[in-house]
């Protein structure tokens, strides 16, 4: 059994402006919380470094919102970041929890996962445990990518399965096959009685500097290659420029930078009172 990666956060966060425009696209779907008076109960399910989380609070600002991540690297950035008492006056706490098996403690006016359930395989059958766990007229809302077989991955999982890494990574690079198309979250989520939206996006990237894509995926679909070759600098240089030969073919650099297309899909499901 393969351990879990390790996240490097300040890798990942190299391109926050781009990898949050999906975040706040979905933020814009959520409908108004059943809070009332009181502060909003949030919880965010793979919370990574916090910035998002942060955008959460934006929204809300009143609300309690605690951010919960299976990574140490990134509790910790999230923590040293943004916990504490909001601009708004709310709360932002954050703790170790593993996606696959969170369950609510307490109603949650929102529950709102960004780009982290194609890392748990089955999360669908966790959908009637967290709707559950939502205080009546609250919301789960979800954000996944969907370019799992664009060049940049689909070459990834193919290098890996290659003789000469086989052995060593087996399916390192294809552990994001849990990913359901918008239909699938849809015919999920009313089955489970909710009113429900799902869509997807493609957002054409413009990424800047040498290699930009063999960098974009380090902070992502990279990060179990990494953490398998651990300390084996020779092992990882090697795969790593054969990778980005490939990448180079695949996403050429244009006159403005590399465009690098980013589908995602959406979904946000209301509870009915």
């Amino acid at each position: 059994m393969h351990s879990e990666p390790t996240w490097d956060p300040h890798q990942y966060l190299r391109y926050a402006g781009h990898r949050t425009r999906p975040f706040v696209d979905l933020l814009a779907r959520i409908p108004r919380l059943p809070n009332g008076d009181r502060p909003a109960r949030i919880a965010d399910i793979g919370c990574g470094p916090g910035n998002v989380t942060a955008l959460i609070a934006d929204r809300w600002p009143t609300a309690h919102i605690t951010g919960f991540d299976l990574s140490p690297e990134m509790l910790a950035i999230a923590e040293k970041e943004h916990a504490g008492t909001t601009s708004g006056g709310g709360w932002m706490d954050f703790r170790p929890a593993d996606a696959a098996h969170w369950t609510p403690d307490e109603p949650y006016d929102l529950i709102v996962s960004n780009a982290a359930l194609q890392w748990v395989p089955n999360h669908p059958e966790s959908f009637p445990v967290w709707i559950e766990g939502l205080a009546p007229g609250g919301t789960f809302a979800l954000q996944v990518p969907g370019n799992f077989t664009s060049p940049s991955h689909a070459l990834l999982g193919e290098l890996c399965d290659t003789p000469q890494w086989r052995a060593r990574l087996g399916d390192r690079g294809r552990r994001f096959v849990h990913v359901l198309d918008p239909a699938g979250y849809l015919g999920r989520l009313v089955d489970l009685g909710c009113e429900t939206d799902a869509w997807e996006t493609t957002y054409l990237q413009l990424l800047a500097g040498e290699d930009p894509v063999l960098d974009w995926v380090k902070g992502t679909a990279l990060r179990p290659v990494l953490t398998e070759f651990g300390d084996d600098a020779a092992a990882a240089a090697e795969f790593l420029g054969q990778y980005r030969d490939l990448l180079r073919k695949a996403y050429p650099p244009g006159p403005h930078g590399t465009v690098f297309p980013f589908r995602r899909i959406f979904a946000v499901a209301r509870k009915r009172y």
